[in-house]
């Protein structure tokens, strides 16, 4: 009875011996034309990460030939597919959250911040806690790596204010922006403000001290103020040229000093909309490609058919029929209606610079920057966020998304 019982036993060690095996070893494996020199390349995936990255001769189904690159990393989604993460009423829940998640796999964003602006507290209360309850959602599988924090510590000079609403504005209180931080499971990766505010200056080290990034905009600060906000930790322009009166001195404004500021890296908004060709063009040839992020900047009326909606305040927001999003009020954009995808593809067109340079620019520059070491590149080791895509014209066309070595989506299904 002792020896078969041994024999059981060892049966058994070699049972779970072999299932552990077979389950650590798991894998995929991904062709495509390497998005950096456009040589073919296999990709195996191994436990949710990149376990290897080898070139090969020729891809097995050279008449569909598909880049791969690392997923795209979005730092300002303000909503998506009907969706918005700053509305009021209790409209957001866990099953929106989850509808722009899928929809944003779709253009090829393997992570994103869900982007709060300027808000009574409540809300800003209410729905950092519903996403702080989601962002661990096992169907979201990581996408949501933390949120930004867009006002309401921002200018209220028509304008640099842009679309946030006045009676929100106010300048920075570290006691409100602590109860905000908590409720969102401390999990505000960054937060963008005006620096000329009163306060701002401690604000920006307080939030530095705590490893939050610091971006200004929506502001009017002058040359030495944009100086002082770096020194004390500021790190990037959020969507530099926007957020910015429509009227201004040739000499005296802020878009100069935030160009000449070595250290400040700058995101930029690549719709066709929010800036003119030459602007971007302009942009790019200051910042280059290590200090440049391309963020979408887009809103819950993405994805919408044209015609005229209404915001929380009840004020008309116009969604043209070539895809712009407009506050006739003030005579300003109103966030976006184009996904980051279509970014890549348009700073390339106004640039010339390489698909590897854009796609630096929209995945790896944003890793960095918020410290997600984890994904933003192709190595091995790093978490396997990937999409194989057609470079169109306009927006890259996604074929397939892999989350953490989870393909999220299939084109052809």
């Amino acid at each position: 009875m002792k020896d078969s019982l041994e024999q059981l036993f060892k049966k058994l060690i070699v049972f779970i011996l072999t299932l552990t095996i077979n389950v650590s070893f798991a894998q995929t494996r991904i062709e495509g034309l390497l998005y950096t020199d456009s040589k073919p390349v296999s990709i195996e995936i191994k436990d949710g990460k990149i376990f290897s990255v080898q070139p090969i001769d020729k891809l097995s189904d050279k008449s569909h030939p598909l880049f791969i690159a690392p997923g795209l990393i979005d730092n300002q989604v303000n909503g998506f597919a009907g969706v918005s993460f700053s509305f009021g009423g209790g409209d957001l829940n866990k099953e929106g959250i989850l509808k722009a998640t899928r929809e944003l796999w779709k253009k090829g964003v393997t992570t994103y911040l869900p982007t709060l602006t300027t808000n009574n507290k409540e809300v800003l209360l209410r729905n950092f806690a519903l996403l702080a309850s989601s962002k661990n959602e096992e169907a979201l599988h990581g996408s949501i790596a933390g949120y930004h924090l867009e006002g309401p510590y921002i200018s209220p000079e028509d304008g640099y204010r842009g679309a946030h609403p006045l009676k929100y504005v106010h300048k920075p209180d570290w006691k409100e922006f602590m109860e905000i931080y908590e409720a969102s499971g401390r999990n505000i990766l960054t937060i963008t403000v005006a620096p000329e505010l009163e306060g701002a200056m401690e604000f920006i080290r307080k939030c530095t001290a705590m490893g939050i990034t610091v971006a200004i905009g929506h502001h009017n600060a002058p040359k030495a103020v944009i100086d002082e906000a770096v020194l004390n930790g500021a790190k990037i322009a959020t969507h530099l040229g926007n957020g910015c009166a429509n009227m201004i001195n040739r000499h005296n404004n802020p878009l100069w000093p935030q160009l000449a500021n070595k250290q400040l890296m700058a995101s930029i908004i690549c719709d066709r909309f929010h800036l003119r060709d030459e602007e971007i063009a302009v942009f790019y040839k200051v910042k280059g490609p290590e200090k440049t992020i391309i963020t979408s900047d887009v809103t819950g009326f993405a994805g919408l058919p044209p015609g005229n909606y209404k915001n929380e305040e009840g004020e008309t927001i116009e969604l043209t029929k070539e895809g712009m999003l407009r506050y006739p009020a003030q005579n300003v954009l109103y966030g976006s209606a184009s996904p980051i995808s279509r970014g890549v593809t348009h700073i390339m067109k106004v640039t010339g610079c390489s698909l590897g340079e854009a796609v630096q620019m929209a995945s790896t520059n944003p890793a960095k920057l918020y410290g997600l070491n984890d994904r933003g590149s192709l190595e091995p080791g790093k978490r396997a966020d990937l999409i194989l895509f057609e470079l169109g014209d306009s927006e890259l066309t996604i074929r397939k998304t892999w989350v953490a070595g989870n393909l999220v989506y299939d084109s052809s299904k």
